[in-house]
């Protein structure tokens, strides 16, 4: 990390010591995503920000950052709390190298705890929050990366939740994530699906610390 980041984040931290709920929203944004969905999956981040604004706690404690993954793997958004969260437009192109997006979304994640104890900030057992459409390009990669999600579920260093749109190869996602069954999305109905993962950010926000949290179903977004 550069000096630059590094003082910020302590600047961050200084300005609000709440406690953080991060969540990371890994996104494939490979070309089967063009058209309808990846429009709705813009609207959908959009929803995502203004539901979390509407809660004063959420807003300062929620840190949402963003990874996108095609042929290449970006940090679209670094960590920012849900009151600074601009979301961004995101365009489509490319394969579907979901195992290089979920180790950076780990990368990232670990970095991040590492800022928080630095500075002294406590924090919530982090989300990650997988949305693909497709099957994996990388295959030998992901494997690795699934070994890597589930070492992390059991240790409760993050819980990976994972969504399949339209076209997505269900069984291999299943493989992926062995410790927590992916849901399949109802259409595009990305605005129902934000509104429950904002609805279920807010909930551990004002939760203790190690307290676990019921999350409603997928009812109206998503089936198991």
């Amino acid at each position: 990390m550069s000096e630059s980041r590094r003082l910020e984040e302590a600047v961050d931290f200084a300005d609000n010591p709440e406690p953080r709920c991060p969540c990371i929203l890994l996104l494939d944004v490979s070309g089967s995503m063009s058209g309808a969905p990846i429009k709705a999956l813009n609207e959908g981040l959009r929803i995502f920000r203004d539901e979390l604004n509407k809660d004063d706690l959420a807003k300062k404690r929620v840190d949402v950052a963003i990874v996108t993954f095609e042929s290449e793997v970006k940090v679209v958004q670094d960590f920012v709390t849900a009151d600074q969260f601009q979301p961004p437009t995101l365009e489509v192109g490319g394969l579907t190298y979901m195992g290089k997006g979920i180790n950076k979304a780990l990368d990232i994640l670990q970095a991040r705890k590492a800022s928080y104890k630095a500075n002294a900030i406590s924090y919530y057992r982090p989300w990650v929050f997988m949305i693909t459409d497709g099957s994996p390009s990388d295959n030998e990669v992901v494997d690795r990366a699934a070994q890597r999600i589930r070492d992390e579920e059991i240790s409760k260093g993050v819980a990976f939740f994972g969504v399949g749109v339209e076209g997505v190869d269900m069984p291999r996602l299943s493989q992926i994530l062995i410790e927590r069954t992916p849901v399949k999305l109802q259409g595009l109905n990305f605005a129902k699906m934000f509104q429950w993962l904002s609805a279920s950010m807010g909930k551990v926000s004002h939760s203790k610390l190690d307290e676990q949290v019921p999350l409603e179903p997928p009812k109206g977004w998503g089936c198991v």
